[in-house]
């Protein structure tokens, strides 16, 4: 018998938080976060984390658990969110994932291998040399070249995707996007209900610049001001996140606040977009279109219980 694991994704800005703890009332549940964002501490309105207010008393998994300046990645979240996991079972409840970060989730659902970390970091290093020197614009046009599949599926501006796939390129001499293949056609050990949310684009769009404002109103500036006083810089992983590194550009005097706002605001969509695109690819999932609902989160959450008591 495969245990119970519940999965609720789906674009930025399109409520996952607010059903995924009512969701987490109803069926048992413990949520653990798949966001690259909310793990870290004193990063909570750029990241829109959920407050304890908001977390109702249900347990929450993977939220301020690292400082500013250390690094989060893939293999990280797995491996803190495969330990979560098994603490929850243990504890008789239902792991709920919750988070936009398709990668973050398929790692975990499939339990994907990552290679070993190399040693030499000779061609990283200058790979990041040439992304300074060249642009992110060159190094992915590297990787076109080499894996096109991988250049399709990997924004330019995530240098550092782009960085890793040629990393593997040339360690192994297999695509990424080959390995990745590979690694998607492994079943999952869990009896999985992945739910993604999704809405009228138009809403979703004009709801994520809203939350932007409000994001702005809350203090964002502030926060990133205190996160760059503590000593944390564009080079750190935290500090690339869409809302903070604008802000810091503008901190640091390369933008104005208008055009940083603008910034945040275009690069929020773009991200909601290419969130959308990834789970369209994914294998097993209940798309739920809220717009379909009514907006009635009563009716969207009778049919995820019975979606998930019926498999």
């Amino acid at each position: 018998m495969k245990n119970k694991l519940v999965i609720i994704s789906g674009p930025t800005g399109v409520g996952k938080t607010k059903l995924s703890i009512e969701l987490a009332k109803k069926i048992g549940g413990e949520i653990i976060s798949a966001d690259s964002m909310q793990v870290y501490k004193y990063m909570d309105i750029g990241s829109a984390k959920v407050t304890k207010e908001e977390m109702q008393n249900v347990k929450h998994h993977l939220i301020d658990v690292l400082e500013p300046t250390e690094s989060f990645d893939v293999n990280c979240f797995q491996t803190m969110a495969n330990k979560a996991i098994e603490e929850i079972y243990q504890r008789g409840h239902i792991p709920i994932i919750v988070g936009g970060t398709g990668f973050y989730i398929q790692s975990v659902l499939y339990q994907i291998e990552f290679k070993e970390e190399p040693q030499d970091q000779t061609y990283r290093l200058s790979l990041e040399k040439l992304a300074e020197e060249k642009g992110a614009h060159h190094l992915h046009e590297m990787l076109r070249t080499v894996d096109p599949e991988a250049a399709s599926e990997i924004h330019e501006n995530n240098v550092k995707r782009v960085i890793r796939a040629l990393e593997y390129y040339k360690q192994t001499g297999q695509k990424i996007s080959e390995h990745n293949k590979e690694q998607k056609e492994k079943e999952s050990p869990y009896d999985f209900t992945y739910f993604v949310l999704t809405d009228d684009r138009k809403k979703l769009y004009d709801r994520i610049d809203e939350r932007v404002d409000e994001m702005m109103s809350q203090g964002l500036v502030e926060e990133v001001q205190k996160l760059k006083d503590m000593g944390c810089d564009s080079s750190m992983v935290s500090m690339q996140g869409i809302g903070y590194k604008e802000i810091l550009d503008y901190l640091d005097g390369k933008t104005t606040l208008e055009r940083a706002v603008y910034l945040i605001k275009q690069g929020s969509r773009h991200y909601a977009k290419r969130q959308l695109t990834w789970f369209r690819r994914e294998k097993t999932v209940t798309w739920i279109n809220k717009e379909e609902f009514a907006y009635d989160h009563d009716k969207i959450l009778a049919y995820m219980e019975r979606e998930i008591t019926s498999e």
